[in-house]
């Protein structure tokens, strides 16, 4: 048996895990009416819990805090809280204020009937929303009111964040039928022109209408939202972040959420809302490497609050992790999720925390995710002298799932190098080589059949006898060992893989449907 203890090298910057007292979010979040009742909210949180999730995403929804204006109700809030401790898992409160996926659909009653006082958006064609203008200071306070309200009880019952480690304010923002509001109190912070003057400060342009009225409109929104959480800070110095409905499928400003916090909206957010911790996307669409990668970037530390829970979600996991050292990572519905795809995010996130100790010690450019599905099958990893070639499981000859007609499982991992030579790969689907400079440069790759060798003999002996003598020298594989991380970092062995097992030291991989940590040795001869 081995057993190997790694130093601490490098420190992860940027909203580090003292922000918010873990390492890695491994999240889950509720469907949105699980948090309606007390019995549902014991049931739901201690269902969700046995997921292998760190971390529950709660609905806190403003008709059932305050139904009669200025009367506030948090029992829903402490038993959230309350359930969460019993079962050891940290709260992610979402506040369902002034709009929920755009609508105001979570507001009491009373703010509603009266639109005298709290009045719609409307869009261009004259049609009443049922979204609550950004433009009223009359919905700002009374969603203000409710939403201090809120924070000032949390730091009440939890003053040290140790159950609630982060808010989201409001939910997916969005101006919908038009880029954006046409109502007159609108109208006459567009007619003022200010707006255009802020644009130029930040070095945002646009020649197109449509987004110029989006960006507009988003300035008023972030506006809005730096207001609430400014105030919040202000009583209880807890992180906050806002999450985004993608703007997909080609759709146009008016067409999808319009003005929120959308990748391309970016130097508004940042510039009106600096209260704002992170922009987060919600990703249900496809292309997920793509949105993820939208929002990595600077000042602006990867968190994505909602995916869909499917088979893909703990490889997707795994990947963000690996590739833009995620914050963190959520499903959405997850007390209502099939078996397969908690089954696969149970394996994913117990992969991730065993890998935990390790990744926050090692700097962030000797760790990868890749991410496959049929069409994006291949990744390659320059490192240093050698060629990491990370490809989907099913690119391999022989296993019939990939030729059977059925869309592929999405597979990916986490690669982690160690030191020269000397490697982790976690995760499910994926099958990795690794040559070196010299063997890249002469290098001819071949179609393989299904028992790995040639798929076909060549006609003649021409490609043989004009095939150029090999120089300098070959990785090969030293081991392939599967192993488990314990929590203090020492990787311990657990069984060999040679042979059959690694194509005899061609390659390592783990198979779609299983969850696995490797650790590979490389030699050269």
């Amino acid at each position: 048996m081995k057993k190997i203890i790694f130093i601490m090298v490098t420190m992860l910057t940027c909203f580090t895990a003292q922000c918010i007292g873990q390492e890695m979010i491994l999240g889950g979040e509720l469907s949105n009416s699980a948090a309606t009742n007390i019995a549902d909210i014991d049931s739901s949180i201690s269902k969700a819990a046995k997921t292998g999730i760190n971390t529950v995403l709660v609905p806190a929804q403003w008709d059932l805090i305050e139904p009669t204006e200025g009367t506030f109700d948090f029992s829903l809030i402490d038993e959230t809280i309350n359930i969460a401790r019993k079962n050891n898992i940290k709260v992610i409160f979402l506040w369902f204020g002034a709009w929920k996926n755009s609508m105001s659909c979570y507001a009491p009653m009373w703010f509603k009937e009266d639109t005298k006082r709290f009045p719609r958006a409307i869009t261009d064609k004259g049609k009443k929303m049922e979204i609550a203008s950004a433009f009223s200071e009359n919905v700002f306070q009374a969603d203000n009111t409710a939403f201090t309200s809120l924070i000032r009880h949390i730091k009440k019952i939890d003053p040290q964040k140790e159950t609630v480690i982060m808010i989201q304010v409001e939910n997916e923002i969005g101006m919908l039928e038009s880029a954006r509001d046409y109502s007159e109190i609108a109208n006459k912070e567009y007619s003022k022109g200010i707006w255009r003057k802020e644009l130029n400060q930040i070095g945002f342009h646009t020649e197109d209408k449509l987004y110029e009225d989006e960006a507009f409109q988003a300035i008023y929104y972030a506006k809005y939202v730096e207001r609430l959480a400014k105030n919040a800070k202000q009583i209880h110095n807890i992180p906050l972040y806002i999450n985004a409905a993608m703007n997909s499928r080609g759709r146009k400003p008016g067409e999808y959420p319009s003005a929120g916090p959308l990748a391309h909206l970016s130097k508004i957010w940042k510039a009106f809302a600096p209260s704002i911790d992170m922009m987060s996307p919600d990703i249900y669409d496809k292309g997920f490497k793509d949105w993820a990668q939208k929002y990595d970037f600077k000042n602006n530390r990867l968190f994505i609050p909602e995916s869909k829970c499917c088979a893909n979600s703990g490889v997707r996991a795994l990947y963000v992790f690996g590739e833009h050292n995620a914050l963190g990572y959520s499903t959405f519905s997850i007390d209502t999720a099939e078996k397969e795809a908690i089954e696969n995010l149970q394996g994913s996130f117990s992969l991730l925390r065993q890998l935990s100790p390790i990744m926050k010690h090692y700097n962030k450019n000797n760790i990868h995710g890749v991410l496959f599905d049929k069409e994006d099958y291949q990744q390659i990893i320059k490192d240093d002298n050698i060629t990491i070639t990370c490809r989907h499981y099913f690119t391999l000859p022989w296993d019939k799932r990939a030729t059977n007609g059925q869309e592929w499982q999405e597979g990916g991992g986490i690669i982690i190098k160690l030191a020269k030579n000397d490697y982790l790969i976690a995760g499910n689907g994926i099958v990795v080589s690794f040559q070196n400079n010299d063997e890249i440069q002469q290098n001819k790759e071949e179609r393989l059949g299904e028992d790995g060798f040639i798929i076909n003999g060549r006609d003649d002996d021409s490609s043989r006898k004009n095939s150029s003598q090999f120089n300098g020298k070959r990785s090969g594989i030293g081991y392939v060992d599967e192993v488990t991380i314990k929590a203090d970092g020492k990787i311990e062995y657990l069984r060999r893989l040679n042979g059959d097992e690694d194509h005899q030291g061609r390659h390592a991989r783990i198979s779609v449907g299983e969850w696995k940590i490797l650790h590979i040795k490389l030699y050269e001869y």
